[in-house]
């Protein structure tokens, strides 16, 4: 369904190619999947109002397990930590522009939080990391692109060691069970 301007829906901007860079990048699946908890959880303006122990709760896993999930995420700037139990989401990554929430008499309000605003506001607290402040997936483009080459090191071992055991040995090709028969006449 469509939002008018009396019935409007919540959205969010998600960037694509930070969807592509968390999938190459990410090999576990719960930092994945707490990725697109957080994303799904999020409020206007990006706040996420989860608890380790909610969240914990949501994915069937131990809190510690969350815990470790989401300081690798942090780690990378997607999330920060705001006041407890408040995560916010780097806008550039995921953003919820807008709600529609409920008011304490009962009625309903549309809540809207520009994505530039909260960028500023990011971008001026100088508490927060800089890769918070400002954001870039190049150093996760980096580590994919270390990954791909370590696992293509790997592969060239494991083919140069296969075929160190398909070689004849003193010229000869020696069949399988050959030397076990040898050394028993």
């Amino acid at each position: 369904m469509y939002s008018s301007e009396d019935n409007p829906n919540a959205f969010a901007l998600d960037s694509l190619e930070f969807f592509l860079v968390i999938s190459q990048y990410f090999r576990e699946a719960l930092p994945l999947r707490l990725i697109f908890l957080l994303i799904a959880c999020q409020r206007a303006g990006g706040r996420i109002e989860l608890t380790q122990e909610e969240m914990a709760k949501v994915l069937d896993v131990s809190r510690q397990a969350v815990n470790e999930a989401l300081q690798e995420i942090m780690t990378h700037g997607i999330v920060f930590k705001r006041p407890r139990g408040v995560y916010q989401f780097n806008p550039p990554y995921s953003y919820r522009i807008g709600e529609l929430v409920r008011t304490m008499d009962g009625g309903k309000k549309y809540v809207r939080v520009e994505q530039d605003e909260v960028l500023n506001e990011v971008r001026r607290d100088t508490s927060l990391p800089d890769l918070v402040r400002f954001p870039s997936l190049d150093h996760l483009r980096r580590a994919v692109e270390e990954m791909r080459a370590e696992r293509a090191e790997r592969r060239t071992e494991r083919k140069k060691a296969r075929r160190a055991a398909e070689e004849p040995v003193d010229g000869l090709w020696e069949l399988p069970g050959a030397a076990e028969e040898g050394m028993a006449q």
